[in-house]
């Protein structure tokens, strides 16, 4: 599975949840885990998807390869970089466990675009985050290619996690929000379930679709 029209998805799970208080993944909203509203869409794009999440059994029920985290304690990046040399393909679509609201439209679109990059990532206004400078680029949100882990790792070998920090060694391809926006008007698709409030407002959100 090494042809680069093929495409792996890697789910990231399993962490601390601090602000949650509890594994956010794991939450449920009409029976289902919120992980589950990411797998749903990422199992619908990509060849093969994952479960990144250290030493968490309770995953295996949904059915999907876990593996764990290489680089523990090293934030997303590690799982960022766990994904993509655990994948079967050339490139690998990573989301965060937490976006429950995740546009299938998009994210096809991002996947059916030509493979001239390393890392393909939305760039949203700055103020979204507290990343500096005049974006956000959301990196739970992206597809990288294995061009990417040497970069990733001499950076996690060296003690930085800051994801952006390896983007100025490869290639970066950012999708505009006017962009983005023709597939997913409010970003929605962004909105993590952080904290117990953030859950709240999202399971109001499935239950009034669900209905």
């Amino acid at each position: 599975m090494n042809d680069q029209r093929q495409l792996s998805a890697a789910i990231l799970a399993g962490g601390r949840s601090r602000r949650m208080g509890q594994d956010k993944a794991l939450l449920e909203v009409e029976g289902r885990a919120l992980i589950e509203y990411v797998i749903d869409v990422a199992s619908s794009i990509a060849d093969e998807t994952l479960i990144v999440a250290s030493e968490r059994p309770e995953y295996e029920k949904f059915g999907h390869r876990v593996v764990s985290n290489k680089f523990p304690q090293s934030g997303s990046l590690g799982g960022i970089y766990t994904a993509v040399s655990e994948s079967a393909c050339d490139y690998c679509l990573v989301l965060a466990c937490d976006m429950p609201f995740i546009n299938k439209d998009l994210v096809k679109f991002m996947a059916e675009r030509p493979r001239d990059y390393d890392v393909l990532v939305p760039s949203l206004a700055p103020e979204r985050s507290d990343q500096g400078g005049n974006e956000t680029l959301e990196t739970l949100h992206a597809i990288y290619s294995k061009s990417c882990m040497s970069a990733i790792e001499r950076q996690l070998n060296a003690g930085v996690f800051k994801v952006i920090g390896f983007f100025s060694e490869v290639n970066v391809q950012k999708l505009s929000e006017e962009v983005v926006m023709q597939y997913d008007p409010k970003l929605l698709s962004f909105f993590n379930a952080n904290t117990p409030e953030e859950f709240a407002w999202a399971r109001e959100q499935l239950e009034e679709r669900a209905s």
